[in-house]
């Protein structure tokens, strides 16, 4: 990318004698939306497929489509060869439904906080297998807190809870990060013991795992129902983003720890 050219301090227009020199490097306002292409995609899908379901699903199509494309923990209690492949596909299709807008409103406003830093750090490829993959350590996790018990998971929060946990490693911080990141570089990939070491990072853990903590125990959430977080899925989805978003960084470097 190439600036524009700045005029030298010893030249002025003709017609403007007394405007002011400018260096030889004039700054440019970041863009106030900036969000990547795989974030607005990942809002389309999702926000794309709640309309289909709101306003253009049949009642009893709504309700096949739920149960075809939603995760639920008694599948595996069943032989697969009876079933039909959404014991496949749902640990991965879940993620991108939501149950009310309210729900939606929500995951959409901390996927786009959350996942554009992530998306933008390791691009849009890594980004859809980390999504997939992350959407799998949630469902997984809440299987087996759930084994066999016919309960149907939606939404995309065990994949936020991954992109928070991911976020933590790169994105919070000392100031040599932030130094980085106005130089348009991305910082450096922290070691899990570097980030548990960061007071900034350790006070988010730890005041995201006590909410998580609160909705287990059943506390009343603000503008929720409680009962119907799946706390565990998020718990899930962290962990995997925490512990293993190395695998997904392009810009990692030699560290101890993993």
């Amino acid at each position: 990318m190439q600036d524009d050219a700045g005029v030298r301090g010893d030249e002025r227009p003709a017609d403007e004698p007394f405007a002011e020199a400018r260096g030889p490097e004039t700054f440019r306002e970041p863009p106030i939306f900036n969000v990547p292409t795989g974030i607005l995609a990942a809002l389309g899908i999702i926000c794309g497929i709640y309309v289909l379901q709101e306003f253009f699903f049949s009642p009893s199509t709504n309700e096949w489509f739920a149960v075809e494309f939603g995760f639920s923990p008694v599948r595996y209690i069943y032989p697969l060869g009876e079933q039909t492949l959404a014991w496949l596909w749902s640990p991965v299709t879940y993620s991108l439904l939501h149950g009310s807008f309210e729900h939606l409103a929500f995951n959409s406003l901390w996927l786009a906080a959350f996942g554009t830093p992530v998306c933008r750090r390791i691009g849009e490829t890594r980004f859809v297998l980390f999504w997939i993959v992350s959407s799998v350590a949630a469902a997984a996790l809440h299987a087996v807190v759930n084994w066999g018990v016919p309960s149907l998971m939606v939404g995309a929060s065990g994949v936020i809870s991954a992109l928070m946990g991911a976020a933590c490693r790169f994105a919070f911080g000392d100031r040599q990060r932030s130094f980085a990141r106005l130089r348009g570089r991305e910082p450096p990939l922290l070691s899990v013991g570097q980030a548990l070491g960061d007071r900034t990072v350790r006070v988010f853990i730890i005041v995201w795992f006590l909410g998580n903590v609160a909705i287990a125990l059943g506390l009343p959430m603000v503008g929720a129902d409680s009962a119907a977080i799946a706390w565990d899925a998020h718990i899930g989805g962290f962990l995997l983003g925490f512990f293993c978003f190395s695998f997904f960084d392009p810009y990692k470097k030699a560290h101890t720890g993993a």
